[in-house]
């Protein structure tokens, strides 16, 4: 417990309790008056909704992906069961650089949508864009020992009393994967909200537009504002506590 403690206290805490800290310099009014300005408040509705959205993708992509590395065997599996923890090793700068180049509108992906009229770099597509690139593996890989300890009996014998295939996954499989589906997604959501490196370059960083919280935060330090960039941490901190 002491070690545990000390350990968590000097990486984890005390951190945090300085940005605690620093926002308290300010009063419940100026508290107020930055979270409520139209720019921070437009900066945590993208993040939240972007976040959202990004995380049910990988709610239902995730599971479709966890589902074919655990249940199927084929050439190129080890290979693709790597690629998902690609978003973990990257550098995210890299990862927004490639994304910005492939959706921008001379990009390879972006010249083809453009004429569609769906545009992704520089716009709140983009950012949902990144931000699911970065979440996919917490999904994944948080499903794929839940369904590798499956006890398939269960199913064969749903299907030998005449169940079919989708009353056996609603019925019997989802259920069980229901805890571990949420819990990725959970943390899907909170590893997005916190996203910066991979989602300022496919963003476009236009204020009430496509300007997410961490940008805000960073512009209030470059601008010599550290109580303000702190209550907007702190804002940020307690979202992602919560979830």
């Amino acid at each position: 417990m002491g070690y545990a403690v000390t350990y968590l206290s000097l990486i984890v805490l005390i951190p945090l309790a300085a940005a605690f800290v620093s926002a308290g310099q300010l009063s419940p009014a100026q508290w107020l008056h930055v979270l409520l300005t139209p720019r921070v408040l437009a900066a945590f509705r993208l993040s939240i909704i972007a976040s959202l959205v990004a995380a049910a993708i990988n709610a239902v992509f995730g599971l479709l992906i966890a589902w074919v590395l655990t249940r199927y065997r084929f050439p190129g599996r080890r290979l693709l069961d790597a690629l998902v923890d690609l978003p973990f090793a990257l550098p995210t700068a890299v990862a927004g650089i490639a994304l910005t180049t492939l959706y921008a509108p001379n990009g390879w992906l972006g010249r083809i949508l453009e004429p569609l009229g769906i545009h992704v770099a520089f716009t709140p597509l983009g950012v949902v864009v990144a931000l699911t690139f970065i979440g996919l593996p917490f999904v994944v890989r948080t499903l794929q020992p839940v369904m590798a300890d499956l006890d398939q009996d269960l199913e064969r014998a749903a299907e030998t009393l005449g169940a079919r295939p989708t009353m056996v996954f609603r019925r019997i499989i989802f259920p069980a994967l229901l805890p571990a589906l949420v819990t990725g997604s959970a943390l899907a959501f909170s590893r997005a909200l916190g996203e910066y490196g991979s989602v300022i370059f496919i963003a476009g960083n236009i204020p009430l537009v496509s300007e997410i919280v961490p940008l805000v935060i960073m512009t209030k330090l470059e601008q010599f504002q550290y109580a303000e960039a702190a209550v907007v941490a702190v804002a940020m901190l307690l979202i992602s506590f919560a979830m």
